[in-house]
Protein backbone atom coordinates (compact mmCIF):
# COMPACT_ATOMS: atom_id res chain seq x y z
CA UNK A 1 0.00 0.00 0.00
CA UNK A 2 2.93 2.29 0.92
CA UNK A 3 4.95 1.43 -2.50
CA UNK A 4 1.60 2.19 -3.83
CA UNK A 5 1.06 5.41 -2.67
CA UNK A 6 4.40 6.53 -3.42
CA UNK A 7 4.27 5.72 -7.44
CA UNK A 8 0.48 7.41 -7.65
CA UNK A 9 2.69 10.77 -5.98
CA UNK A 10 4.46 11.03 -9.22
CA UNK A 11 1.45 12.01 -11.23
CA UNK A 12 1.52 15.36 -8.98
CA UNK A 13 4.62 17.30 -10.27
CA UNK A 14 5.54 17.99 -7.18
CA UNK A 15 5.38 15.24 -5.19
CA UNK A 16 9.17 13.70 -4.82
CA UNK A 17 9.04 11.60 -1.95
CA UNK A 18 12.04 9.95 -2.13
CA UNK A 19 15.28 10.27 1.19
CA UNK A 20 13.02 12.91 2.93
CA UNK A 21 15.03 14.13 5.95
CA UNK A 22 13.71 13.88 9.42
CA UNK A 23 14.53 16.80 11.85
CA UNK A 24 14.33 16.38 15.39
CA UNK A 25 14.23 19.13 17.76
CA UNK A 26 14.24 17.67 21.17
CA UNK A 27 16.78 18.94 23.53
CA UNK A 28 17.94 17.11 26.16
CA UNK A 29 20.15 16.81 29.38
CA UNK A 30 22.36 14.04 30.47
CA UNK A 31 20.12 13.25 32.94
CA UNK A 32 17.45 12.45 30.90
CA UNK A 33 19.02 10.20 28.63
CA UNK A 34 16.47 7.37 28.79
CA UNK A 35 14.30 5.55 26.71
CA UNK A 36 10.96 8.41 26.85
CA UNK A 37 13.36 10.91 25.24
CA UNK A 38 13.24 8.80 21.73
CA UNK A 39 11.86 10.06 18.71
CA UNK A 40 13.73 8.50 16.42
CA UNK A 41 13.81 8.32 11.92
CA UNK A 42 16.28 7.72 9.95
CA UNK A 43 18.64 10.40 10.48
CA UNK A 44 21.00 12.53 8.05
CA UNK A 45 22.59 15.74 7.31
CA UNK A 46 20.61 18.43 8.15
CA UNK A 47 18.97 16.63 10.98
CA UNK A 48 19.53 17.96 14.51
CA UNK A 49 18.77 17.58 18.12
CA UNK A 50 18.32 14.89 21.04
CA UNK A 51 18.72 12.47 18.81
CA UNK A 52 21.64 13.44 16.98
CA UNK A 53 23.82 14.57 20.06
CA UNK A 54 23.30 10.83 21.51
CA UNK A 55 24.91 9.80 17.79
CA UNK A 56 27.35 12.18 18.07
CA UNK A 57 28.55 10.98 21.99
CA UNK A 58 28.71 7.45 21.09
CA UNK A 59 30.74 7.85 18.17
CA UNK A 60 32.70 10.26 19.69
CA UNK A 61 33.39 8.08 22.32
CA UNK A 62 34.48 5.37 20.24
CA UNK A 63 37.19 7.51 18.08
CA UNK A 64 34.98 8.38 15.47
CA UNK A 65 34.04 11.77 15.71
CA UNK A 66 36.29 14.70 16.77
CA UNK A 67 34.09 17.66 16.65
CA UNK A 68 30.95 19.39 19.14
CA UNK A 69 28.34 17.14 20.66
CA UNK A 70 26.01 19.89 19.43
CA UNK A 71 22.82 17.87 17.78
CA UNK A 72 24.11 18.82 14.55
CA UNK A 73 24.14 16.33 11.44
CA UNK A 74 26.37 18.13 9.91
CA UNK A 75 29.51 17.35 7.53
CA UNK A 76 31.81 16.18 10.16
CA UNK A 77 28.93 13.96 11.50
CA UNK A 78 28.34 12.24 8.27
CA UNK A 79 31.75 11.49 7.46
CA UNK A 80 32.10 10.15 11.42
CA UNK A 81 29.05 7.87 10.57
CA UNK A 82 30.68 6.90 7.46
CA UNK A 83 33.60 5.82 9.04
CA UNK A 84 31.77 4.33 11.40
CA UNK A 85 29.43 1.78 9.05
CA UNK A 86 32.84 1.00 6.80
CA UNK A 87 34.37 -0.36 10.22
CA UNK A 88 30.98 -2.63 11.17
CA UNK A 89 30.54 -3.38 7.70
CA UNK A 90 27.78 -1.54 6.56
CA UNK A 91 26.77 0.65 3.45
CA UNK A 92 28.93 3.57 4.22
CA UNK A 93 26.60 5.73 3.39
CA UNK A 94 26.47 8.64 6.01
CA UNK A 95 23.27 7.82 6.90
CA UNK A 96 22.10 6.46 10.58
CA UNK A 97 19.13 3.65 10.25
CA UNK A 98 18.30 1.09 12.35
CA UNK A 99 21.43 -1.41 10.89
CA UNK A 100 23.48 1.75 12.07
CA UNK A 101 21.76 2.43 15.32
CA UNK A 102 22.17 -1.94 16.11
CA UNK A 103 25.67 -1.57 15.66
CA UNK A 104 25.98 1.60 17.82
CA UNK A 105 24.14 -0.06 20.77
CA UNK A 106 21.28 1.97 20.30
CA UNK A 107 18.84 -0.06 20.75
CA UNK A 108 15.54 2.39 22.03
CA UNK A 109 16.50 4.02 18.82
CA UNK A 110 16.24 0.84 16.89
CA UNK A 111 12.83 0.37 18.28
CA UNK A 112 11.37 3.56 17.79
CA UNK A 113 12.28 3.56 14.20
CA UNK A 114 10.83 0.13 13.67
CA UNK A 115 7.33 1.70 15.87
CA UNK A 116 7.58 4.39 13.66
CA UNK A 117 7.43 2.34 10.23
CA UNK A 118 4.15 0.68 11.35
CA UNK A 119 1.41 2.02 9.82
CA UNK A 120 -0.57 4.00 12.43
CA UNK A 121 -4.37 2.97 13.35
CA UNK A 122 -5.21 6.58 11.99
CA UNK A 123 -4.25 5.65 8.65
CA UNK A 124 -5.59 2.64 7.89
CA UNK A 125 -7.62 4.37 4.93
CA UNK A 126 -4.62 4.88 2.82
CA UNK A 127 -5.94 3.59 0.04
CA UNK A 128 -9.24 5.89 -0.01
CA UNK A 129 -6.64 8.98 -0.26
CA UNK A 130 -6.62 10.69 -3.68
CA UNK A 131 -4.13 12.99 -5.28
CA UNK A 132 -6.17 15.83 -4.38
CA UNK A 133 -6.38 14.62 -0.63
CA UNK A 134 -2.64 14.88 -0.71
CA UNK A 135 -2.45 18.03 -2.39
CA UNK A 136 -4.84 19.62 0.74
CA UNK A 137 -2.87 18.04 3.02
CA UNK A 138 0.26 19.77 1.89
CA UNK A 139 -1.14 23.20 1.31
CA UNK A 140 -2.09 22.79 4.94
CA UNK A 141 0.74 21.59 6.52
CA UNK A 142 2.88 24.39 4.11
CA UNK A 143 0.05 27.62 5.45
CA UNK A 144 0.33 26.04 9.41
CA UNK A 145 3.89 25.28 9.41
CA UNK A 146 5.87 26.03 6.82
CA UNK A 147 8.57 27.69 9.50
CA UNK A 148 8.66 24.40 11.42
CA UNK A 149 11.30 21.36 11.30
CA UNK A 150 10.59 18.44 8.71
CA UNK A 151 9.04 16.40 12.01
CA UNK A 152 7.24 19.34 12.60
CA UNK A 153 5.32 19.37 9.51
CA UNK A 154 4.55 15.71 8.97
CA UNK A 155 3.05 15.81 12.69
CA UNK A 156 0.65 18.86 11.79
CA UNK A 157 -0.46 16.17 8.78
CA UNK A 158 -0.65 13.25 11.04
CA UNK A 159 -2.94 15.63 13.61
CA UNK A 160 -5.07 16.05 10.64
CA UNK A 161 -5.21 12.51 10.07
CA UNK A 162 -5.80 11.89 13.43
CA UNK A 163 -8.69 13.67 13.17
CA UNK A 164 -9.97 12.04 10.08
CA UNK A 165 -10.19 8.77 11.98
CA UNK A 166 -11.49 10.54 15.23
CA UNK A 167 -15.35 10.39 15.56
CA UNK A 168 -14.80 13.62 17.13
CA UNK A 169 -14.58 14.72 13.42
CA UNK A 170 -15.69 15.05 10.06
CA UNK A 171 -13.79 11.72 8.33
CA UNK A 172 -12.66 13.65 5.31
CA UNK A 173 -9.51 15.51 5.11
CA UNK A 174 -11.09 18.34 3.79
CA UNK A 175 -14.11 18.37 5.86
CA UNK A 176 -11.03 18.04 9.13
CA UNK A 177 -9.30 21.19 7.04
CA UNK A 178 -12.34 23.00 6.33
CA UNK A 179 -14.35 23.13 9.36
CA UNK A 180 -15.51 26.52 10.88
CA UNK A 181 -12.43 27.97 12.80
CA UNK A 182 -10.35 24.51 13.06
CA UNK A 183 -7.47 26.26 11.62
CA UNK A 184 -5.90 29.40 11.40
CA UNK A 185 -4.39 29.30 7.83
CA UNK A 186 -7.88 28.55 6.80
CA UNK A 187 -9.36 31.75 8.50
CA UNK A 188 -6.98 34.00 6.76
CA UNK A 189 -6.64 32.58 3.92
CA UNK A 190 -2.75 30.99 3.77
CA UNK A 191 -4.67 27.70 2.79
CA UNK A 192 -4.50 29.15 -0.72
CA UNK A 193 -0.55 29.69 -0.79
CA UNK A 194 0.92 26.71 -3.14
CA UNK A 195 2.47 24.34 -0.92
CA UNK A 196 6.39 23.52 -1.78
CA UNK A 197 7.81 19.97 -2.53
CA UNK A 198 8.98 20.22 1.74
CA UNK A 199 5.33 20.12 2.70
CA UNK A 200 4.43 17.45 -0.23
CA UNK A 201 7.03 15.05 1.05
CA UNK A 202 4.92 15.42 4.87
CA UNK A 203 1.53 14.71 3.81
CA UNK A 204 2.96 12.06 2.51
CA UNK A 205 4.67 10.20 5.27
CA UNK A 206 1.87 11.42 7.07
CA UNK A 207 -0.05 9.74 5.05
CA UNK A 208 2.14 6.62 4.57
CA UNK A 209 1.96 6.21 8.81
CA UNK A 210 4.10 8.46 10.45
CA UNK A 211 2.95 10.09 13.50
CA UNK A 212 5.40 11.97 15.34
CA UNK A 213 2.52 12.99 17.97
CA UNK A 214 1.73 9.82 19.04
CA UNK A 215 -1.86 10.45 18.26
CA UNK A 216 -2.80 13.82 18.78
CA UNK A 217 -5.41 15.36 17.38
CA UNK A 218 -4.98 19.05 18.91
CA UNK A 219 -1.98 21.23 18.73
CA UNK A 220 -1.04 24.73 19.07
CA UNK A 221 1.54 27.39 19.44
CA UNK A 222 1.50 28.65 23.61
CA UNK A 223 2.85 31.93 22.73
CA UNK A 224 0.03 33.22 20.56
CA UNK A 225 -2.88 30.84 21.37
CA UNK A 226 -5.41 32.79 22.55
CA UNK A 227 -7.99 29.89 23.73
CA UNK A 228 -7.93 29.00 27.34
CA UNK A 229 -9.32 25.67 26.50
CA UNK A 230 -6.40 24.53 24.39
CA UNK A 231 -3.75 25.03 27.08
CA UNK A 232 -6.16 22.46 29.13
CA UNK A 233 -5.13 19.35 26.79
CA UNK A 234 -3.45 17.23 27.63
CA UNK A 235 0.25 17.70 26.27
CA UNK A 236 1.94 14.17 24.90
CA UNK A 237 5.05 16.24 22.80
CA UNK A 238 6.39 19.66 21.53
CA UNK A 239 7.89 19.75 18.41
CA UNK A 240 9.50 23.25 17.77
CA UNK A 241 6.85 26.02 18.21
CA UNK A 242 3.54 23.87 18.48
CA UNK A 243 2.82 21.92 21.38
CA UNK A 244 0.88 18.78 20.56
CA UNK A 245 -2.14 17.34 22.84
CA UNK A 246 -4.89 14.74 23.36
Amino acid sequence: MKKALRIGLVAVAVAAVGGATAVFNTAYTKDELTPPFVQTAVLKQGANGGEVKELQRRLKEWGYYNGAVDGIYGKGTVEAVKKFQKKNGLTADGVAGVETYKALGMNESVKALENNKKPSSSNTANSNYTSSDLYLLAKCIYAEARGESYTGQVAVGAVILNRVASSKFPNTISGVIYQRHAFTAVSDGQINLEPDKTAMNAASDAMNGWDPTYGCIYYYNPAVATSSWIFGRQTVTTIGKHVFAI
